[in-house]
């Protein structure tokens, strides 16, 4: 991986990091049912694009 590859797998840890802790207090108040299905989506495209930048 080059310098900027690794950049942006930093950057994705960091905001699935966030994204969980959001998932975790949507789960807590269920004002809007359909938030945590859009997080964890969210979560498993930023993981998706580290597999994918970590496989070139």
């Amino acid at each position: 991986m080059d310098k900027k590859a690794k950049k942006r797998v930093e950057v994705l840890r960091k905001k699935i990091t966030q994204m969980q802790q959001l998932l975790v207090a949507a789960k807590q108040q269920p004002d809007d049912p359909d938030e945590p299905a859009q997080i964890q989506a969210d979560i498993e495209k930023a993981q998706a694009e580290i597999h994918k930048l970590k496989a070139s």
